[in-house]
């Protein structure tokens, strides 16, 4: 996952790119939204294939000593966009600024003579490799003058693109949406599902064969991380899956296009009234998906109830209805939809508002139901601010219509609430290792203890290879345990930290240039120590929670505060509430071995002492307000 200040530094500078086009180019944001992010799309891609390029000629055969030259075909077996010379990035970012002197020809032969011309040429060249981005990509570079496009290019030649991954067009998109321009987005950004809880439902319900569905894809995050799954587990997403999506907005919809296309994955993506989830079924895939996933809109009023009534993707019954004919809350439309989609052995992971979980009238007749079904698998309460733009808490829930015997009477509830990352005061996400530790609950849940030493497999080689680049007393301790080793990180990460505080001092210091250059380098260098020490702590430290709660071998328990396996007779004894609190209760405490009942008569002695004081000061107050108006 990338660093986040990675990422704000992304932001800031593609924040540049848009005021380059405000204040250079007389665009207002409609006009400009789609060529930045089209150039986004451009260099992300131009980065994906050199990287594949790279990989294909590691082996590629020879002909007369000379390397054979790799196809468009091959990109495709790689899940990758092949890119022609003259939609390359470097190729667009290094053309001369009289263009008419490079003599570049369109497809029917004209020549060239600005670059807004030679860029929406790179976009048919592109879409000309792929059916799925027919019209799609922007064509309108040629109303941006050439100077402020080539300061675009060199704007966007940013390496830290390609480290965000994910849906990198989607997270940029909605930063550009949030920070200037709402009314592009009808749905306002939320569209965007933060990465890591769109992995963390990809790694539970494991898209790995078949038809996955998202009925509310947005800009098709969902998508990109099953295929990054399926392909990092050594097979091709596109031979492995089908994807089909849905998405209402138009406007988004062109971005999972772009999206899809710039991760080289085919998708079937309906859009406009034709894909309305709400009152149509676009892809007729009822009872059809191996695989749904999906973060709809919460709380949505308004739906019509005889554009749902009688719809064969209720199982469990219309929601209420209000006295305007309107279905007071759609939660309980998507839930059922996303059910009704999964074929006989198929699994649903999707994003809804935590009051679903405990609504209600209907809600609750539905949700009785639907735990009686026994698919309901496990669910997540997410901590508030893990979404872009919006501070509400939300639960992941997932279905399994293929759950093992053993759990096939029992729900899985995981209290994640106190555990997250603070990314910024209103930010916060899952980090790799803790959608990992999140994650091997499940696995035990479902007995794959295989899976979960694996993990702690993967905790040591990490943590070997630090200890071999880090070689200090400090990092080998006497006493051989995980909390020992911790001490030894805390203790070298102290040591950096002191020595970049005083290489720092130093070079503030000196006013010797050639000093004060190699006091840089050794403060840059230290500073990268510093950053790699500090995420080995957070490494050990996760390693350590996993660890004390279900030991180095796998076995599940029940985690107060936490995690918890309950039976469905104890969720119907709980009204059907699936809120994963009213299960996991409070966290556990250590004891701190006081004496409680001494430990109460001394705070009551304390209280009793403090409201005397406090009935003295009060009575020299109202002395001294009499004297004041004597």
């Amino acid at each position: 996952m990338a660093d986040q200040s990675s990422i704000k530094q992304l932001e800031a500078d593609l924040w540049s790119a848009a005021d380059v086009l405000r204040s250079s180019a007389n665009l207002n944001a409609n006009q400009y939204c789609m060529p930045v992010l089209g150039l986004l799309f451009l260099k992300y891609a131009y980065g994906r294939y050199k990287r594949v390029e790279v990989e294909l000629m590691k082996n590629r055969p020879s002909r007369g000593g000379v390397k054979m030259p790799v196809t468009a075909q091959d990109f495709r077996a790689k899940s990758a966009l092949y890119l022609p010379r003259e939609a390359q990035y470097d190729y667009l970012l290094n053309l001369p600024g009289n263009i008419a002197s490079a003599n570049i020809v369109d497809e029917q032969k004209r020549q060239l003579t600005s670059l807004g011309d030679v860029v929406n040429y790179a976009m048919r060249l592109i879409e000309q490799q792929t059916d799925q981005l027919k019209g799609i990509l922007p064509d309108t570079y040629n109303i941006i003058n050439d100077e402020v496009l080539a300061k675009l290019l060199r704007i966007f030649n940013n390496d830290k693109l390609e480290q965000v991954g994910g849906d990198v067009i989607g997270r940029i998109y909605e930063y550009f949406t949030g920070k200037f321009s709402k009314a592009i987005a009808d749905d306002d950004g939320v569209f965007f599902t933060p990465k890591s809880l769109v992995q963390m439902i990809v790694n539970i319900i494991e898209p790995s064969h078949g038809t996955v569905l998202d009925p509310a894809c947005g800009s098709g995050g969902m998508f990109v991380q099953s295929g990054d799954f399926v392909n990092n587990h050594g097979m091709n997403a596109n031979s492995a899956l089908t994807f089909y999506g849905q998405e209402k907005v138009t406007f988004n919809a062109r971005l999972c296009l772009m999206n899809m296309a710039v991760h080289g994955l085919n998708a079937i993506i309906k859009s406009g009234d034709e894909a309305n989830t709400y009152t149509q079924d676009a892809h007729n895939l009822v009872g059809e998906c191996d695989f749904v996933m999906a973060n709809p809109p919460f709380n949505v009023n308004g739906v019509e109830e005889a554009t749902v009534s009688g719809s064969n993707r209720l199982p469990f019954g219309l929601p209420a209805v209000n006295k305007d004919k309107e279905i007071s809350n759609a939660n309980y439309l998507w839930i059922q939809y996303f059910y009704a989609y999964l074929n006989e052995t198929g699994r649903a992971g999707f994003v809804m508002a935590s009051s679903a979980t405990d609504s209600q009238s209907k809600d609750r007749t539905i949700r009785e139901k639907l735990v009686k079904t026994g698919h309901v698998d496990c669910l997540i309460s997410v901590a508030n601010n893990f979404f872009y733009t919006l501070t509400l808490p939300c639960t992941l829930w997932f279905f399994d219509k293929n759950k093992r015997e053993q759990n096939r009477d029992k729900i899985l509830f995981i209290d994640s609430r106190n555990y997250y990352t603070v990314v910024e005061k209103t930010l916060n996400e899952w980090n790799e290792w803790q959608m990992r530790n999140i994650n091997a609950i499940v696995w035990l849940y479902r007995g794959e203890t295989d899976k979960y030493r694996n993990l702690i497999s993967t905790y040591r080689m990490w943590l070997n290879d630090f200890f071999n680049r880090y070689d200090n007393a400090a990092l080998q301790p006497v006493e051989k345990s995980w909390q020992t080793y911790r001490e030894g990180i805390e203790a070298t990460l102290a040591c950096f930290k002191g020595n970049l505080k005083k290489l720092e001092a130093d070079m503030k210091a000196t006013r010797k240039r050639k000093e004060k250059a190699e006091l840089k380098e050794l403060v840059e260098e230290t500073t990268m120590q510093v950053a790699e020490i500090t995420e080995a702590l957070d490494v050990i430290n996760q390693l350590i929670w996993l660890v004390d709660k279900f030991g180095e071998y796998g076995t599940y328990r029940d985690i107060p505060g936490l995690c918890r396996i309950a039976d469905i007779s104890e969720v119907e004894g709980k009204n059907f509430s699936l809120t994963p609190g009213a299960y996991t209760g409070a966290e556990e405490t250590a004891s701190d071995d006081v004496d409680f009942t001494a430990r109460m008569k001394e705070i009551h002695a304390e209280l009793e002492k403090l409201q005397n004081e406090s009935a003295q000061i009060f009575a020299t107050i109202k002395a001294n307000e009499s004297l004041l108006w004597k």
